[in-house]
């Protein structure tokens, strides 16, 4: 059985966010138990599980995302990874309709576009990195052998909230607003001064993991708008991600935060981790299209045998 790492929201090796991507064959999903010992073992923030669904009406495969401790409900970069796998493997061409805890979720091939602007050389943070839905995926391939796709998510609700007791502490900085993201991303969504703060922190992880969220996205605008619009990073310890380098579900709550302060739909998003990644987004009212690139660094063998529950 094959076994893929694909780092996401990049255009080439070594930066973005890698994923695990397994093609299983048709029939149940393997149990629980084994799911979780492959996401723990290949130690990423998320392995993608996927089996196709030769018989289902209204999906052609079936999709799981599992960090090193537990499963999630929607993740954009590993669902990027996957399409990615489908697309460059040819074991799906045309629409992909991926069957998920979030609802169907679709792929979808595009006529070619331009290049996204490359990802930045990462700039090292101060703190340490280890690694986080009905959607269209629009593929076209670049020079680099990385293809570019467009998902398209659920847009994130954004409820005004205090801040938390705590937050700030546990940053290490002041928050300026915080909001509620609601069940799909579930995660704090956390406004700060500027983007060198944001590029500056070094959360205390273990209080980070203490306040009643997921995680906790940061967001600033950019220093300087240029090839991107603002800053982000996502702190999630309580899900065994101590920083997520590129984070695609965040973006579903940054764009309605962001776009309606910068006056336009689109914009591009940088996550300031140490590997860095770029997100461009659409906010298209309920629907946010989230498009990067993902390139296959590793293409391997898993030699422990699928067990059932």
């Amino acid at each position: 059985m094959r076994l893929r790492i694909v780092d996401a929201f990049t255009d080439r090796p070594f930066a973005g966010n890698p994923a695990a991507v397994v093609l299983l064959p048709s029939g149940p999903f393997p149990g629980d138990r084994w799911l979780g010992q492959v996401a723990a073992e290949v130690n990423l923030s998320e392995t993608a599980f996927a089996h196709p669904l030769p018989d289902a009406p209204d999906a052609d495969w079936a999709l799981r995302w599992f960090t090193p401790t537990t499963e999630v409900a929607m993740c954009g970069h590993a669902t990027l990874a996957t399409a990615h796998v489908l697309h460059a493997t040819g074991a799906a061409t045309g629409t992909i309709r991926f069957a998920t805890r979030s609802g169907v979720l679709t792929a979808t091939p595009a006529a070619p576009a331009s290049p996204l602007a490359p990802t930045p050389t990462p700039t090292p943070t101060t703190s340490t990195s280890t690694s986080t839905s009905t959607s269209t995926s629009t593929s076209t391939t670049q020079p680099s052998g990385a293809t570019a796709m467009t998902l398209d998510f659920p847009t994130a609700p954004l409820t005004p909230l205090e801040i938390p007791h705590g937050t700030g502490a546990a940053l290490g900085a002041t928050p300026l607003a915080c909001y509620d993201t609601g069940p799909q991303v579930g995660d704090l969504l956390v406004e700060l001064a500027d983007e060198a703060t944001v590029r500056g922190l070094n959360p205390d992880l273990a209080a980070v993991a203490r306040l009643p969220h997921r995680g906790v996205i940061v967001t600033a605008p950019a220093r300087t708008p240029g090839d991107h619009d603002f800053v982000s990073r996502f702190f999630g310890p309580a899900s065994g991600i101590d920083e997520d380098p590129v984070t695609g579900s965040a973006h579903t709550a940054l764009a309605p935060l962001w776009s309606p302060r910068l006056g336009r739909t689109e914009l591009t998003g940088l996550q300031v981790s140490a590997r860095g990644g770029r997100v461009r987004v659409h906010l298209r009212g309920d629907r946010t299209l989230l498009t990067g690139q993902a390139v296959t660094v590793i293409d391997g063998e898993l030699l422990t045998a699928p067990e059932a529950n």
